[in-house]
């Protein structure tokens, strides 16, 4: 049986490494077995792409080339990692995945949805999530975070866009969540992690809970054929 594909996204400071760990910890406890990933990265290939990304070495290339190694990195993960996974039956929880390109190199000025559509499919063809969370923060608040997170650390090279830019991608997610309502939820992120993390559970358990119910459907509907 299929796993159970679950995505994070959002703006920078938002949150989405903490409320992994919870979530992995409480579908643990359920007697899941759970993949826990993260992008640009989650496979060996994809690790050495994520380096050339963040630390901004790709940049002087152009956004098509940035969009590219996207693709390659993603490419790579999806068939060591993620696809795997859910053909193993577990839950993939993954920080970033085909939204986050939609949503930062999206709203790159020149770079059309057909060509980010056109890299999409090659890198995941079917493998698509079963529901990705929405964490959504002000733009500002959420650089606030991401800054006191960091600390002294080096600044990576989307974190240092300016605030409209970053306001950019905020909209980009909730347009993406407003045209796929039944895959993505919109979690307000500002907020406690302890009330957020129980908005993220209620989504996550309504989502199983309706794929399960498909599925059992399904399976007595293959029963009354024979």
């Amino acid at each position: 049986m299929r796993g159970f594909f679950i995505t994070f996204e959002g703006g920078e400071g938002a949150g989405k490494s903490t409320q992994i760990r919870l979530l992995e910890q409480y579908l643990r406890g359920r007697g899941h077995t759970v993949v826990v990933t993260r992008e640009p990265g989650g496979s060996a290939g994809a690790e050495a792409v994520r380096h050339v990304l963040l630390s901004g070495a790709a940049e002087p290339f152009g956004p098509e080339m940035e969009a590219v190694l996207f693709a390659a990195a993603r490419l790579d993960h999806v068939e060591q990692l993620i696809r795997p996974a859910l053909e193993s039956g577990a839950v993939v929880l993954c920080d970033r995945f085909i939204d986050s390109t939609r949503a930062y190199q999206g709203t790159v000025k020149g770079l059309t949805k057909a060509f980010l559509s056109s890299l999409e499919k090659a890198a995941v063809g079917e493998t698509r999530p079963d529901l990705t969370i929405i964490l959504d923060i002000d733009a500002e608040v959420g650089l606030q975070r991401a800054s006191a997170r960091r600390g002294e650390g080096s600044i990576d090279r989307f974190e240092k866009d300016t605030i409209a830019v970053h306001q950019k991608r905020r909209d980009a997610f909730l347009a993406i969540a407003a045209a796929e309502p039944n895959r993505c939820v919109v979690i307000d992120a500002d907020r406690d992690v302890e009330a957020v993390f129980s908005s993220i559970k209620a989504a996550v358990d309504a989502a199983m809970e309706r794929r399960e119910f498909k599925e059992g459907q399904a399976n007595s509907f293959q029963r009354e054929l024979h």
